[in-house]
């Protein structure tokens, strides 16, 4: 628990019952607002930037290049088997 935390629960106990339901009250009414908020749709260029490059150790054009290349491979090893 954070110090701050600690704190407030600490301040909280000093008072009365009466006081201590107003602070629930409080809380109550800020969490209500907080999720009646409605979320905000994330966008793709939100996460731009967050991923290191390469992100697999290889650059996406080479990875590209290779898989298309390896596809062809395979499927002219699969044409030469019919043969």
């Amino acid at each position: 628990m954070s110090p701050l935390v600690e704190k407030i629960l600490s301040e909280i106990g000093q008072l009365t019952p009466f006081e201590q339901l107003m602070v629930m009250g409080h809380l109550v009414e800020q969490m209500k607002n907080n999720i009646t908020k409605a979320p905000t749709k994330a966008k793709w260029s939100d996460l731009k930037g967050m991923a290191p490059y390469p992100l697999c150790g290889e650059d996406a054009q080479e990875w590209v290049s290779r898989t298309r290349r390896e596809g062809n491979e395979h499927r002219e090893h699969l044409l030469r088997a019919n043969e």
